[in-house]
């Protein structure tokens, strides 16, 4: 089979394209045959690499110091089972489905085996393979964040970033909730972010929105670059400061924080799991949570699909076609 592998750390030019065996699945895995993926912002950190200090190292242990021990990236997919293991009940021949690979990874390929309990849900029926890819990574963070900072109807959420991966999702699921969303974001993504629900918009290149005297329940940074302090100065008593992708000195920050004042900072990692995907698979079918996608690469340009995430202009989701 084919798949975009790299062999060494470096820019996007380390992504090679090269046949490699099949996975055969055990008796607890299906073998899914990948219709679509994506190149993530995520996936561009550990190829370069560049990873938070504070987890710098326990990545590095993991992934390899000098050279990569998971030599094919990718963390979400779309794609139909092609096998199933003896044991397996859960999934059939056939079955069109969503996943993630968490820190195992593999999605850049035509075929991967996954373990049937792992964060895997039968697909979004009324979405195609391109669309469903960029649920499980992206729609989960949103959906993690916004379940911790527990919204109730009418409170108003500022989403950051939010014509991201993350920040496309979380104001649609911020509305889910029943939450006043003001959304900040770039003046081309304006119109689109309204159209996904946000009931106020802010460009961020015409105003700051830690200056405009405004105050909100929930400020939820999906890519972890809000000034800490003038952030949490826009929270109500008793607000909650979401950090995506946080810094160092925010992690430390968020602990002193949230011991000594009226407000929260919440920061950490989606878990992967399928009981998140199967409700975010409700929400697809129900029409209340739709896929942005900026623009979609075949696997073999993936090199260039890195390149255009490192370039920080996309809105919404970059997808990449296997099949």
């Amino acid at each position: 089979m084919k798949a975009i592998t790299y062999t060494e750390y470096g820019p996007p030019d380390v992504l090679v394209l090269k046949e490699v065996d099949k996975p055969v699945c055990g008796d607890d895995e299906v073998l899914i045959k990948i219709k679509a993926t994506t190149a993530t912002a995520g996936d561009c950190e550990i190829r370069r690499p560049d990873i938070p200090n504070l987890i710098w190292f326990f990545v590095r242990l993991y992934m390899g110091f000098r050279t990569p021990r998971k030599q094919v990236l990718g963390q979400e997919l779309a794609g139909e089972i092609e096998a199933v293991g003896k044991n397996v009940e859960t999934f059939k021949k056939g079955d069109q489905v969503f996943a993630t690979t968490g820190i195992h990874f593999g999605a850049y390929a035509d075929y991967i085996c996954l373990p049937a309990d792992g964060a895997i849900a039968l697909k979004p029926a009324n979405m195609s393979f391109a669309e469903a890819a960029a649920v499980p990574v992206s729609g989960n963070n949103a959906l993690h964040f916004l379940r911790r900072a527990k919204i109730k109807p009418g409170e108003k959420v500022l989403i950051h970033a939010a014509s991201g991966s993350i920040g496309t999702y979380a104001v649609q699921i911020a509305k889910y909730y029943g939450a006043e969303v003001t959304a900040v974001c770039g003046p081309t993504s304006l119109a689109l972010i309204t159209a996904l629900g946000a009931d106020k918009v802010i460009d961020y290149t015409t105003e700051d929105f830690t200056e405009n005297g405004e105050k909100y329940d929930v400020i939820f940074d999906t890519i972890g670059r809000t000034a800490y302090g003038p952030s949490l100065q826009s929270l109500n008593k008793k607000g909650r400061y979401l950090l995506a992708n946080p810094g160092l000195g925010q992690m430390f920050r968020s602990l002193w924080t949230s011991l000594t004042r009226d407000k929260t900072v919440m920061v950490a990692f989606a878990p992967d799991g399928s009981d998140h995907l199967a409700f975010l698979r409700e929400l697809c079918e129900a029409g209340q949570l739709t896929t942005v996608i900026d623009s979609e690469y075949p696997l073999a340009q993936m090199a260039e699909a890195h390149r255009y995430v490192e370039r920080r202009q996309k809105t919404g989701n970059l997808i990449i076609t296997v099949a």
